[in-house]
């Protein structure tokens, strides 16, 4: 008998993350590591749990994810959409709750592109009139 399994994708600036829900006791693992020692900042950690915290689910399911892209602070961020997304596969119910917290809602901010003549986004180099 195949075990029932949700699935989310969640991205936040490069970060993509591939999130899988299974039935268990809440254990968190990133990238086949635990969640504590893949995201060493504690707020980085709170930010995985958010979603789980926010719907009491917490000691429901266990999180599989992985992720590739971007930065640490980013892919927490892809996560914890990539989790809140596979609640609702799990229970359409919680979606009041997510929606108020904002872990719906997709953060469109990306880096900018740099532009030719310039030595970033927007730095130009020094100007001198002679």
């Amino acid at each position: 008998m195949a075990q029932v399994c949700y699935y989310g994708t969640g991205r936040r600036k490069d970060a993509i993350a591939r999130v899988y829900l299974v039935p268990g006791e809440g254990k968190i693992t990133v990238n086949e590591r635990p969640a504590e020692e893949y995201f060493a900042r504690k707020t980085l950690e709170m930010i995985v749990r958010e979603p789980l915290e926010v719907t009491d689910t917490l000691g429901r399911f266990n999180v599989i994810a992985k992720v590739k892209g971007g930065g640490v602070a980013g892919q927490a961020g892809a996560v914890r959409l990539g989790i809140a997304r596979a609640l609702l596969q799990a229970d359409e119910g919680l979606r009041p709750v997510l929606k108020r917290h904002g872990l719906l809602t997709r953060d469109p901010r990306m880096k900018e592109r740099r532009k030719y003549g310039l030595k970033k986004a927007r730095k130009a180099p020094q100007f001198s009139k002679r």
